[in-house]
């Protein structure tokens, strides 16, 4: 064995690890709001000087206001309605008064006792999290995504380490069958039946006011988007398929 990798102690493979999941999963994000500090800095320089910004200032200070005024507050209610996004849900409890609060959504055509068992076994030792599985292995965490329905895989209690990543998780803060799954940190999902055969699938994040919503807002808002959204997207389309084909 070489000398200094595999024989290193638990906790810096651990910190190891980490770091890479965060330099993956957040590193983009962490460029993207450099480049965008920098086109408003140099932006208002130029105003101040009474000169014309750049093209590729103007550019990124444009793509800055598209984000922020259009693409931020659609990411954070994609899927639902206004009323979703207002209503209490089991979970916001966990974060009292939040700075930053989204509500994303999707309609499983699937009655939600066909839905939660999938919800059921999320983590990265169980099902996966039905999301891009290539991504969250580049970072380390290699997951597996289920495509069947385990009944080993159906139970947690709370207070449980759900895993994300090998070396982390958060605890489980909720498990209630058919109604409620939410993690400590103010992240949580809801099923609601629209119908004896279609299911209202509702994920929610609240993140407490001050430093830790700055940080998420440069980091991991993002990110935890396009990996919500296709975790959402997962779900429904296994529990759809599976109702169709008449097995749970």
């Amino acid at each position: 064995m070489m000398e200094g990798v595999s024989d290193a102690p638990p906790q810096a493979r651990n910190a190891g690890a980490a770091i890479r999941a965060f330099g993956v999963m957040s590193g983009g994000p962490a460029v993207l709001a450099g480049l965008a500090g920098a086109s408003i800095w140099l932006t208002g320089r130029a105003l101040r000087r009474h000169h014309r910004p750049s093209p590729p200032v103007l550019l990124g200070f444009a793509g800055i206001v598209t984000y922020v005024a259009v693409a931020r507050p659609w990411s954070r209610s994609w899927g639902a309605t206004p009323d979703e996004s207002e209503k209490p849900l089991p979970g916001d409890e966990l974060v009292p008064d939040p700075g930053v609060t989204m509500t994303r959504a999707v309609t499983v055509d699937a009655p939600v006792e066909d839905v939660w068992p999938w919800l059921a076994q999320i983590g990265q030792d169980r099902g996966g999290f039905y999301s891009y599985e290539w991504l969250e292995n580049l970072a380390g965490c290699h997951m597996r995504n289920a495509d069947t329905i385990y009944p080993e895989w159906q139970h947690r209690d709370v207070g449980e380490t759900v895993l994300f990543h090998p070396a982390t998780g958060p605890k489980l803060a909720r498990f209630e069958p058919n109604r409620s799954y939410a993690f400590d940190g103010g992240w949580y999902f809801a099923l609601e039946p629209l119908d004896a055969h279609r299911t209202r699938l509702l994920a929610r994040s609240r993140i407490p006011h001050g430093l830790p919503s700055l940080a998420y807002a440069i980091f991991i808002e993002l990110p935890h988007f396009i990996m919500e959204r296709k975790m959402l997207l997962g779900i429904k389309a296994r529990a759809e398929q599976a109702a169709e084909n008449g097995r749970p």
